[in-house]
């Protein structure tokens, strides 16, 4: 799995690197299918907004999230991702 990480009127520093892959780690663990994840984090006043698409075999998922911390925005972000990935690879091997 390929991590890109950017940030958008934000500074990513090596605290939210880490964090990020950390908890990207746990989509890792339900669905080792995962090609590519393309993490987007940017600042818009006083929110805080993630946003990531995750490249899989044959689909793309994206899901976003804001809030006024950004470690939370992650956290509810990758949360998203998860339902989502988990409920892809049910529809895959529900059809095989």
């Amino acid at each position: 799995m390929q991590l890109d990480l950017s940030g958008h009127h934000v500074e990513i520093t090596d605290a939210i690197r880490e964090y990020t892959n950390t908890k990207f780690g746990k989509i890792k663990r339900h669905f080792d299918k995962v090609i590519d994840v393309h993490v987007v984090l940017s600042v818009e006043k006083l929110e805080q907004k993630a946003e990531a698409t995750i490249q899989l075999n044959g689909s793309k998922i994206f899901a976003e999230d804001t809030q006024e911390n950004m470690y939370a925005a992650i956290d509810n972000l990758v949360d998203k991702l998860d339902r989502q990935v988990i409920k892809h690879k049910e529809k895959t091997n529900a059809h095989r």
